[in-house]
């Protein structure tokens, strides 16, 4: 363990962000890395295997470099017992995620939605409101996901049920690609798979960058949210349809089962819960009834 010694030099004054300063080369003991493994599955959920060590050690060299620490074991150190500790949590979690994403990744997802999962939630017995629909994106990074849906929902649902409202919340651990996420600007790289009548629809070229319509970005929040914290996911409830992609795939098995738990806690009676392609809740929940849709699976809250 780290001695919970001052420092002498306050280390937060120093502006926000990465840099772009560059420090000697710095090499991650295995007991350093124990140690480090265990404290982001302690706040995340989120474990590091023995074969991303290296990952681990470049990724967090970025921040150590740009806070002007020399070691692997002081940034441990700082983060756990200086009082500005809460803030560059911040930063670490922007350090350890990965955020790969763009519009319509998931079509035949939403396609589900519209064709089948919505109409049946409209005439759910178990749906008390069924003028609103509130959907979330459990692992939104920079937005796409969330906007996709309100895109649809404007462009395919909105036609369809004139009177219905809906509410999504785009949540992520990691503030940058939330910030990204409210600010609703994207590069070529984030629309490339998006429908070209929606891109001409939805989207205004400026540049190198497409903008998206304002009315689109009303649909949605975004947040900041760690989905392996207690506290903080007790408040996530109430919703009809949540997207969790490529999220349990960083987790162990006790880490899976539970946030999984807390997504079946966030769903109504009758919602659904749609995760990535290459994952499934096969020996971590027997509380959903999975659900076949054409070119893709959804799990029901029964």
């Amino acid at each position: 363990m780290f001695n919970q010694s001052p420092f002498k030099k306050d280390l937060s004054k120093r502006p926000a962000g990465f840099g772009f300063s560059k420090g000697p080369s710095l090499k991650m003991s295995d007991a350093t890395f124990e140690e480090w493994r265990k404290y982001i599955y302690d706040v995340t959920g989120i474990y590091f295997q023995d074969n991303k060590k290296y990952l681990l050690e470049s990724r967090l060299q970025k921040r150590i470099n740009f806070l002007g620490l020399d070691s692997f074991e002081k940034y441990l150190e700082y983060i756990k017992f200086n009082p500005k500790k809460d803030a560059e949590k911040k930063y670490l979690f922007e350090v350890i995620t990965i955020n790969e994403t763009f519009f319509f990744r998931n079509q035949p997802q939403l396609d589900a939605i519209v064709q089948t999962v919505l109409p049946e939630l409209l005439s759910s017995p178990y749906k008390t409101n069924k003028n609103k629909i509130k959907i979330w994106s459990a692992a939104s990074s920079s937005g796409e996901e969330a906007y996709s849906a309100a895109i649809n929902f404007h462009e395919l649902i909105k036609p369809r049920y004139p009177n219905l409202q809906v509410e999504i919340v785009g949540t992520d651990i990691n503030f940058a690609v939330v910030e990204t996420a409210k600010k609703g600007i994207y590069k070529e790289y984030a629309v490339r798979n998006t429908p070209p009548i929606m891109l001409r629809k939805y989207f205004k070229p400026d540049g190198n960058t497409f903008i998206l319509d304002p009315m689109i970005k009303r649909y949605v929040t975004f947040k900041e949210l760690n989905l392996f914290d207690d506290r903080a996911m007790r408040a996530m409830n109430g919703f009809d349809i949540i997207f969790c992609a490529n999220v349990l795939i960083y987790f162990d098995m006790i880490s899976k089962t539970k946030v999984v738990s807390h997504l079946y806690n966030a769903l109504n009676k009758g919602g659904y819960l749609f995760i990535g392609y290459s994952e499934t809740l096969h020996g971590i929940s027997k509380a959903f009834k999975l659900i076949s849709f054409p070119k893709t699976i959804g799990y029901k809250k029964e």
